[in-house]
C-alpha cells in the first residue's frame, strides 16, 4: 500500500469548506488526514492563508497532536504503550519484539507502507497491561508469542499480503 497521491483539487475544496473559520483548524487537519492518510507539508501554506493564521501556528498544532502527521503512515499503525503499568508488566519486551518483527524503530514505516510503529505515553487500558493498539483495536495482557500472533493476523507472515 503506497501513500495516496495528492489530489490538489480535492485538497483545495476541503480547505475552502473552512475558509475564514480560524476555529476550524483542527477539524480541517483531521479531514485532510482522513482523506490522504497524512497532512501533506505543502498544504500548510494554503491552510494558513484560508484560515488567516501563520504557517507556524498550523505547524505547531500538527506537531502538538500525536494523531496528526506530516508523513504518510502504514495501513496498520501499531501503537505500543509506554505507560507505568505497561512498563512494570513487561512493556519493554513488547516494544523490543515489535522492533524485531517489523524491522522498525519508533516513528518509522515499512517500505511497503503496511506497518507504522509508534509508542504512546498511555493507552488508558492499564488493567490490560502491557497493551498495544493496531489502528483502533486494543490488545492486552501481551506476551512476545501473542504479539507475533497479532502481527500475523495483520499479514506480517512472510509472503502474506
Amino acid at each position: 500500500m503506497q501513500p495516496k497521491e495528492i489530489d490538489w483539487g480535492l485538497l483545495k475544496d476541503t480547505i475552502n469548506k473552512h475558509r475564514g473559520e480560524t476555529w476550524a483548524l483542527i477539524p480541517l487537519l483531521q479531514d485532510i488526514q482522513e482523506i490522504f492518510g497524512y497532512i501533506p507539508p505543502d498544504s500548510i501554506e494554503p491552510i494558513s492563508e484560508a484560515l488567516n493564521l501563520f504557517p507556524s501556528q498550523v505547524q505547531g498544532v500538527i506537531s502538538f497532536y500525536a494523531g496528526l502527521s506530516l508523513k504518510p503512515k502504514g495501513k496498520y499503525v501499531v501503537r505500543v504503550c509506554r505507560g507505568t503499568a505497561c512498563h512494570v508488566k513487561g512493556g519493554r519486551s513488547i516494544l523490543r519484539i515489535m522492533r524485531k518483527e517489523l524491522g522498525l524503530n519508533e516513528g518509522e514505516t515499512t517500505a511497503d507502507y503496511k506497518f507504522t510503529l509508534e509508542t504512546v505515553a498511555c493507552l488508558g487500558a492499564c488493567f490490560l497491561a502491557p497493551t498495544m493498539m493496531v489502528n483502533r483495536t486494543y490488545f492486552g495482557k501481551l506476551t512476545p508469542p501473542k504479539v507475533i500472533s497479532i502481527l500475523n493476523q495483520y499479514g506480517k507472515e512472510k509472503g502474506k499480503e
